[in-house]
């Protein structure tokens, strides 16, 4: 006969310790049917009389003692450490698995996560960056942000802030080799491009042709996989890049950067911040989530509007000179 071993072991130890089952049974908040029936599965199941019965006292027998002295000490660490896990969900105190990309993101999840750890000293960050998507319930991954959607069923997403990739070249460059005023005029220029340190592959820049977002290829004169590299190349004039706009918008703001071909910037994917069922999140990771998306939705420090865009078109106009020969007719196919 299967049996529901736990209560049946809590039930006899319950009876036991107040001697009666009635009393065991309001203490359990279950029937006195349901702990008599309890008690008689584990004595059938153990194949012993565990209680001497009267119709006012009980009292245990020596098989009975027997199992009363072997599982009490068990049971009671089972409760304890049952309520610990209860306690920990809802303790501000221990580790905080986080997993995020590392282009791009990584410090606008430092800045996150250094004010969440402000906030809460007894917080134990483990962060997980990496561009390739990983199986985040294998890694037991609290938080999660990713660029557009999750490959994974059963999360909650909480979209944050839009993608923009930009184009653009410092105004050396731009002062040297003059700004491109079609896809087609990239052939002619010093191009950066990201290789992809997942895959190994170049990638295509994203570009914006009528409503759709296609990928243009582009020789590359400097070819990196990181970021940060990618950007230094950029900022000293060396070549035209596309970047993230969380990276390059400082930069832009500050005239260090001047954004071309603007018509053609997409608007293609966003960055999603995903967890698992808020019922079932410890209490830090859900007070985390509710700071990344305070802090992050739509901020405008991440996303350059239109008024700045154009303010940077201007710049572009006033500093750079087209060269002869710049070859703005000359057709480049998207891939």
């Amino acid at each position: 006969m299967a049996i529901n071993e736990l209560r049946s072991v809590s039930t006899f130890i319950k009876a036991a310790e107040l001697g009666s089952l009635r009393k065991a049974a309001h203490a359990l908040d279950i029937s006195p049917q349901a702990a008599s029936k309890a008690l008689a599965q584990l004595e059938e199941h153990l194949d012993a009389r565990l209680f001497h019965r009267t119709t006012r006292v009980m009292s245990l027998t020596d098989a009975g003692q027997r199992l009363l002295e072997d599982v009490q000490p068990a049971l009671l660490g089972v409760q304890r450490a049952l309520q610990n896990a209860r306690t920990a969900r809802d303790e501000f105190a221990g580790p905080l698995r986080i997993a995020g990309p590392r282009t791009a993101f990584q410090p606008i999840l430092w800045r996150l996560v250094e004010e969440f750890c402000e906030r809460h000293p007894g917080i134990q960050p483990d962060v997980l960056l990496d561009d390739r998507v990983g199986n985040w319930v294998e890694d037991r991954v609290d938080v999660g942000f990713r660029l557009g959607a999750s490959p994974h069923e059963g999360v909650i997403a909480r979209k944050l802030f839009p993608l923009q990739m930009v184009i653009c070249g410092a105004p050396a460059y731009l002062q040297r080799f003059g700004v491109p005023d079609s896809l087609a005029a990239l052939a002619a220029h010093r191009c950066s491009a990201f290789r992809h340190p997942g895959t190994g592959k170049v990638a295509p820049w994203h570009v914006k042709l009528g409503e759709q977002t296609v990928d243009q290829p582009v020789v590359p004169a400097i070819c990196s996989n990181d970021e940060v590299f990618e950007l230094q190349a950029v900022l000293a004039g060396k070549v035209l890049g596309q970047l993230a706009g969380v990276t390059a918008a400082p930069y832009i703001r500050s005239g260090q950067l001047v954004p071309v071909l603007r018509d053609h910037m997409p608007d293609f994917a966003s960055y999603f911040v995903y967890f698992g069922s808020r019922t079932s999140q410890p209490a830090r990771a859900r007070a985390f989530i509710d700071l990344a998306v305070e802090r992050l939705t739509n901020n405008p420090q991440y996303v350059l509007n239109d008024k700045e865009l154009a303010g940077a078109d201007r710049r572009a106009g006033r500093t750079a000179r087209k060269p002869a020969g710049t070859a703005s007719s000359r057709a480049v196919r998207p891939a």
